[in-house]
């Protein structure tokens, strides 16, 4: 009954908003008969960078004391937030990544953070790891369950030469003896990435690809000697840069197979982070699509010359430089972090990285509370709810009507992703399975018959207040998220209508599910995303 009463106050509060607006129909086709793409168990990812406190832009500097060197290990929400997906794979990496030495023993330089330096890469000096904290960066990751992935320092060695070109091969013995000393220690490394950002036309730092290609080997040949005597190799991730196909192509015949585990990539395709037009970008489908090319291209490229490797998203946050403040710690991000989180997995992306689990404005956790931005709890449902195999989608609604399916994870079924970018129409959505052309409502279904919005509410208001049948047995699960207030820059995300909040204990919410029968219609108000998991639905391609 306490479910049911739930959803009976959560429609009975939407009812205003509703009619205020637009009413539109959209079907939906779901085949459950075939698997797309498939993605890794942890695809969910998010990112530990390098940047200091004292990393600025355009007035702002968001990043605080949240660096892998000064990170508070101890905080409690940390602790809470990480363990919440019970395996977050997290990247230690970022832009500083090829100018960090690693403080072993064998170092011959002196190991002090970074600090302010104009001839320096991104206007920093060089800075060291000392294995103290590198200790304690292990310990947490131990406690959480966190899978890491570490980015190797690329350029150690080279020289730069002009147009920001670095030549010469790579050192490789500091990392050398840095992974010695990890393996060591026991520490459970599940991938090693060389380089951030030097592909293509790199950042403020480019190698070239053949170059690249030869170092890769060297690394691939000192993992297989140093895990030689472990139960399990980590994989190779490269290049850690936005795609070029000429680039990443070249890089994939230099190397061949057997040693570049997965390519991985960067999007920042938002734009900057103090675009006025940010906003417009995230609730524009259009401009979403624009980046379809680069996971299909990227696709083309692995296939034809290195199926032995895999797509990654090594580090995404949107809008680069630190991300918008108000904007990508804001709900109205969601649109465009779980449309992505949709997006790569149908092109067989296995692993996506979000810049940044804390730091600049693009954080899960807010730098100085370490309390959750809304994109937190839509990274933590997703990697609840959306199993690994992903299901094609016939959306022949709306384009602001973005759709993705997955086989649910953990149990039978299927999972939706709806986004409703609208913030003027409201969907009432209609579901079918394109396998046997069945209609998953009954033929009452008011969205097809008898066209009344208000009925329908009414046949669902009825069910929540009746008494258990085999409506009631029958079931979806609905997570529907909503900013606090309508407001789209709200921090404060809505799930269900109750906000979620951190107890005065410091414990975090439970994100809970309404539960609403099968035959009812499902409804998407303006502006909002819902995760809908179907028990019910036929899905041969789901079974275990």
């Amino acid at each position: 009954m306490g479910s049911r009463l739930l959803v009976l106050c959560f429609l009975l509060a939407c009812i205003p908003s509703i009619l205020a607006h637009e009413i539109a129909g959209a079907i939906l086709g779901v085949d459950g008969g075939h698997v797309i793409a498939e993605t890794d168990e942890n695809y969910v990812c998010a990112t530990i960078d390098w940047w200091p406190h004292n990393k600025c832009n355009y007035d702002q500097c968001p990043w605080g004391y949240s660096s892998i060197m000064n990170l508070n290990l101890s905080h409690p929400h940390l602790a809470k937030a990480v363990q919440a997906f019970t395996h977050l794979r997290v990247r230690l990496g970022g832009s500083l990544e090829d100018q960090v030495v690693y403080g072993v023993p064998s170092l011959k330089l002196p190991c002090h953070p970074f600090w302010k330096h104009d001839d320096g890469l991104f206007g920093f000096s060089r800075g060291c790891l000392h294995m103290g904290r590198w200790d304690a960066l292990n310990h947490f990751f131990s406690q959480t369950g966190a899978v890491v992935t570490f980015g190797i320092n690329a350029l150690y060695g080279r020289k730069k030469s002009k147009n920001s070109v670095w030549i010469g091969p790579w050192d490789s013995s500091n990392a050398y003896d840095f992974m010695k000393y990890t393996i060591s220690k026991g520490y459970h490394i599940d991938s090693w990435e060389f380089g951030n950002e030097l592909s293509g036309t790199g950042v403020a730092a480019r190698v070239d690809a053949t170059r690249y290609g030869k170092d890769l080997i060297k690394l691939n040949g000192i993992i297989d000697e140093l895990y030689k005597k472990s139960p399990s190799k980590p994989s190779l991730l490269a290049p850690g840069g936005f795609f070029s196909e000429e680039w990443f192509s070249q890089l994939l015949k230099a190397t061949g197979p057997g040693v570049i585990d997965a390519l991985t990539h960067h999007i920042y395709n938002l734009g900057p982070g103090n675009d006025p037009n940010l906003m417009k970008k995230i609730t524009n489908p259009h401009f979403l699509n624009n980046i379809t090319e680069t996971f299909s291209v990227l696709n083309k490229t692995i296939h034809e010359h290195g199926p032995w490797a895999r797509a990654w998203v090594g580090e995404a946050g949107g809008a680069f430089n630190s991300g918008g403040r108000l904007v990508s710690d804001a709900f109205i991000d969601g649109f465009w972090y779980l449309d992505q989180l949709g997006l790569a997995a149908t092109y067989n992306t296995k692993v996506y990285c979000r810049q940044a689990l804390i730091g600049g404005n693009y954080g899960l956790l807010d730098k100085t509370t370490y309390l959750p931005n809304p994109d937190y709890y839509s990274a933590l449902l997703w990697n609840r709810l959306m199993g690994k195999k992903v299901l094609s989608v016939n959306n022949a609604a709306s384009p602001y009507l973005r759709s993705y399916a997955h086989c649910s994870k953990g149990r039978a079924g299927i999972t939706l992703l709806l986004i409703n970018l609208s913030n003027t129409t409201s969907f009432i959505v209609k579901l079918e399975n394109t396998m046997n052309k069945e209609d998953l409502h009954v033929s009452s279904d008011v969205t097809s018959k008898e066209g009344s919005f208000t009925n329908g509410l009414k046949k669902t208001v009825s069910w929540v207040g009746g008494k258990a049948s085999l409506y009631g047995r029958l079931h979806r699960e609905e997570y529907h998220l909503t900013p606090k207030d309508g407001n789209l820059q709200s921090q404060t995300m809505v799930l269900n209508g109750k906000p979620l909040l951190i107890s005065e204990h410091g414990d975090f919410p439970r994100l809970e599910p309404v539960l609403v029968s099968v035959y009812s219609p499902l409804y998407m108000f303006p502006s909002s995303i819902s995760f809908v998991v179907l028990p019910y639905f036929d899905a041969p391609a789901c079974k275990f």
